[in-house]
């Protein structure tokens, strides 16, 4: 039975004190269904204008059957604006234009399909703070525990617990330590049941690995 705050199969996560959900959050999971985007359970994402096609709008360039993905991983919170810039948006850039001819050209297709089929999968780690507005770039890997500062331009990998801003956007300082970095990464608690976790929130959101541990 889950737990009654933690429920991966709502569409809407945010319920406020009258009854009534927040029809800006969504868990992106029951949102989307694109077979080129896998996500995790409990990711959301907060649109102040919430669309029809929430894939469409986190990931305009993907399409499907694109030689790309885009995985992302549970816990996931998303500010309004952010959006993933998938590798199909790239231009060949082998050529000497790279206007996209054979996009207009149906004859031309397969030949271009043939050109940019190794294109990088995008990947999201679990429990990342994406913040308002940011871009996240083709074949970026976001490491675990991440946190993107609002308005930041992501071109390069960010490692588990960094937190990273700018454009480009730059490591700022890690959110823990090496030791502890990899003792959670270790823990993996976003992969425990989610009664088990429902019952460890104040642990999680205390920053006493050990009481984590234990």
């Amino acid at each position: 039975m889950p737990v009654s705050f933690l429920d991966a199969s709502k569409r809407h996560p945010l319920v406020f004190p009258d009854g009534t959900e927040h029809p800006c959050m969504v868990h992106l999971n029951r949102v989307i269904d694109h077979p080129n985007i896998r996500i995790g359970d409990f990711t959301y994402a907060n649109d102040f204008d919430p669309p029809a096609d929430w894939a469409a709008r986190i990931a305009p360039y993907l399409y499907p059957g694109a030689p790309e993905r885009l995985v992302i991983g549970k816990f996931g919170q998303f500010a309004h604006g952010v959006r993933f810039v998938t590798a199909s948006a790239n231009h060949d850039t082998e050529g000497i234009s790279t206007y996209p001819f054979a996009v207009f050209d149906p004859s031309q297709l397969a030949a271009f399909r043939d050109r940019v089929r190794d294109r990088p999968d995008t990947v999201i780690g679990n429990d990342v703070w994406i913040g308002h507005g940011a871009l996240i770039l083709p074949g970026v890997t976001i490491g675990n525990g991440a946190i993107i500062g609002a308005g930041a331009v992501v071109a390069r990998d960010v490692p588990d617990y960094a937190i990273v801003a700018g454009n480009p956007a730059r490591v700022i300082r890690y959110r823990f330590d090496p030791e502890v970095i990899e003792r959670l990464n270790r823990i993996a608690w976003w992969d425990w049941p989610v009664e088990r976790i429902a019952s460890k929130v104040p642990a999680l959101v205390s920053d006493d690995i050990d009481a984590l541990e234990r």
